[in-house]
């Protein structure tokens, strides 16, 4: 009698396994990896990416194009995932990251090609991946937190290939002096940055120059009524998260009105409500009123009829940086309002930019409420820009906390490569084989550079080699003149944290992908009425 298949998984599931199932990840992580690897640079190219409403976004940030590409492979997600790590990390380096991983992983492919078990390359693996960081801390240099000059050094290598060189110098000089206006140091010595504190606010039109650093909050909302002062001095600022509104009942309810006086018996008790509740905000002696809610057209004769400036429908985050930064608590009850929940504001102002009105809270108590100004000649541009700074805003910050910087220029990878070819031959066992191919790995850095820049990688990579075995342990890559020079003196630094964090997410990524030897893939309910609904099953489920 002959065998009857046993089928233990639901019709219209998918089963991939062994080498097929490796090969496919391998494949797939390795095709992510080469879509931005054409970015990787100063002299990358920039990737167009539409999405389905239509929307453009122009960028070289490798994090900014992986979350945009809406990948759907599991074995590619896990690459994105290494990019919004890095990014999240330390804010730049993700093509870096998502490149390192994809080398890894093709280099790792050979070795399971010639018979390695993928434990083994994990192995070895995790070996290159510590000695690496303990080799790379011999290379590092350290940055002191009032050392400015090497600070801006740092932000206009991690501004530079985004699109916004030709005002790299403005706007590093606008990066280090917002990060530390926001740095803190606690009792023992240690410096912490919130890049959250910094606030952002874009506007297109004029030029990249006209940026500028505001000590205060920028909030991108006018005045609810023109009557109301445009400027105030000496600003006591209340911050209410109730409407200066009256409130609906909860329920459905209905008022029968038999006469025309109760008609006007009820409007006149609805205005009198309403002057009680504006009464109680001036009775507060504030005379600048931000509100998250909404502002009553009632209400807002009364507030200007006493002088104030309100605001409607601030976003809650406005309103959070405008509370740290005035000192005044945000009101929740109206009832309870007491003198010390205001806040103090030297001096608020509507002004028009571009068009466009928006105001800014200077002067304030805490002198550590940042904003940035933002200007470009097209939307794209600015948004492009603001890439750029957020990440340049990042490295600084890392650099101020960590204060340990690397060159660049593809020269710690090349020193990284050199040393652990050495750590290689002290090995014994097939790990060995894992530790030589991690550290031809690092070399993809350097030469993408080379390959991005139009030069030739393999000449490019022999004279790096060559002067790191002279002892020129900073001799990298410069794309512009295509010679190899000491990066330090080109000014081309980093923070230390970018490389280690882009090889160790880069390392578990590649382990996690080498290690998947099945993939069990369910099939979505829409999925089921179509192909292969008749009750055939594929042969690799049987």
């Amino acid at each position: 009698m002959a065998a009857q298949p046993i089928f233990i998984l639901k019709e219209g599931s998918k089963r991939t396994h062994g080498s097929d199932a490796q090969h496919n990840n391998i494949m797939a992580a390795k095709a992510v990896a080469e879509a931005v690897r054409t970015t990787l640079g100063p002299k990358g190219m920039d990737k167009m990416l539409v999405d389905s409403m239509g929307d453009v976004v122009i960028t070289n940030d490798g994090a900014t194009i992986l979350k945009e590409m809406d990948i759907e492979h599991p074995g590619a997600k896990m690459i994105v995932e290494v990019a919004k790590t890095q990014d999240a990390e330390v804010g730049d380096g993700t093509t870096t990251a998502a490149v390192l991983a994809g080398e890894f992983l093709t280099k790792a492919e050979d070795l399971l090609e010639s018979g390695v078990h993928p434990t083994v390359i994990a192995s070895g693996y995790r070996l290159a991946a510590d000695q690496a960081t303990k080799i790379i801390d011999t290379i590092t240099i350290s940055a002191a937190p009032e050392d400015t000059e090497t600070l801006q050094k740092i932000a206009a290598t991690a501004i530079t290939g985004k699109g916004a060189e030709a005002q790299k110098d403005h706007l590093s000089k606008l990066a280090v002096k917002a990060v530390k206006s926001v740095a803190e140091r606690s009792e023992d010595g240690k410096i912490t940055v919130d890049i959250d504190d910094i606030k952002v606010e874009k506007r297109p039109g004029g030029s990249i120059k006209d940026s500028e650093i505001i000590d205060g909050v920028i909030v991108d909302k006018e005045r609810v009524h023109p009557a109301m002062p445009e400027v105030v001095e000496d600003a006591k600022v209340l911050l209410l998260s109730v409407p200066i509104e009256l409130k609906k009942t909860e329920t459905k309810a209905e008022i029968k009105i038999t006469t025309p006086d109760q008609m006007q018996l009820f409007l006149d008790q609805e205005e009198a409500m309403l002057k009680e509740i504006v009464d109680k905000v001036i009775n507060t002696g504030a005379n600048v009123v931000f509100c998250q809610k909404g502002i009553d057209d009632l209400a807002q004769y009364y507030l200007t009829k006493a002088g104030i400036f309100g605001m409607r429908r601030v976003k809650k985050s406005d309103m959070d940086k405008l509370s740290r930064a005035t000192g005044a608590r945000i009101i929740t009850n109206l009832d309870e309002i007491e003198e010390s929940d205001l806040g103090y504001a030297g001096l608020v102002e509507e002004k028009d930019v571009t068009g466009s009105r928006m105001t800014f809270v200077t002067g304030c108590k805490d002198s550590k409420a940042t904003s940035i100004l933002l200007r470009g000649g097209t939307e794209h541009v600015v948004e492009g820009i603001e890439r750029a700074l957020e990440d340049a805003l990042r490295v600084v910050g890392v650099a101020l906390e960590d204060q340990k910087i690397v060159v660049g220029g593809g020269s710690p990878e090349i020193e990284l490569s050199l040393r652990l070819k050495e750590y290689a031959a002290t090995l014994k066992g097939r790990e060995q084989l894992a530790v030589m191919k991690f550290a031809e790995s690092l070399e993809v850095i350097p030469s993408t550079l080379a390959e991005n820049a139009g030069l030739d990688p393999i000449d490019m990579l022999v004279e790096m080699r060559s002067q790191h075995e002279k002892g020129n342990k900073r001799a990298g890559l410069n794309v512009y003149t295509g010679k190899i020079e000491d990066m330090f003196e080109d000014n081309v630094v980093e923070p230390l944290r970018i490389k280690t964090q882009a090889i160790n997410a880069a390392t578990e990524a590649a382990i996690m992908v080498l290690r998947i030897d099945d993939v069990i893939a369910s099939s979505s309910p829409a999925k089921l009425g179509g192909p292969g609904a008749g009750g055939e099953m594929p042969e690799d489920m049987m």
